[in-house]
């Protein structure tokens, strides 16, 4: 019985992961022209430190990796024209830190990740 519970347990972390980036990749989709481009940067930070304490908490890469896809799914989504031609990121300096910069930041966090878990695994 304990490992269902464990594993349901786990599942439901990931969720919380996953939703906590979205929630970030949409808020950060209405608000990263606040104070440009300094706004659209601290956002930047922002998913990447996310992505790496999820990581620490979760002593995975993937506890990276799930905080990075809300994001990136949420701000992609957010980023497309919708049919009456309105965009809530525009094709400004702020817009291209926001997208372009969290996008690498998080990868970047995911790849700091896989590489302090490899390098523990070789010792």
């Amino acid at each position: 019985m304990r490992g269902g519970r464990f594993a349901t347990t786990t599942v439901a972390a990931y969720a919380a992961l996953f939703v906590l980036g979205a929630v970030q990749g949409v808020i950060g989709s209405f608000q990263y022209s606040r104070i440009a481009p300094a706004g659209a940067i601290l956002l930047c930070v922002a998913i990447g430190v996310t992505c790496l304490l999820a990581a620490w908490g979760m002593r995975s890469a993937t506890g990276a990796f799930i905080p990075a896809a809300g994001w990136l799914i949420a701000s992609f989504v957010l980023s497309m024209p919708s049919s009456n031609g309105s965009v809530i990121i525009t094709n400004t300096a702020a817009g291209q830190w926001y997208l372009y910069g969290g996008t690498l930041t998080a990868a970047l966090a995911v790849v700091v990740t896989l590489a302090a878990r490899f390098g523990t695994q070789s010792r």
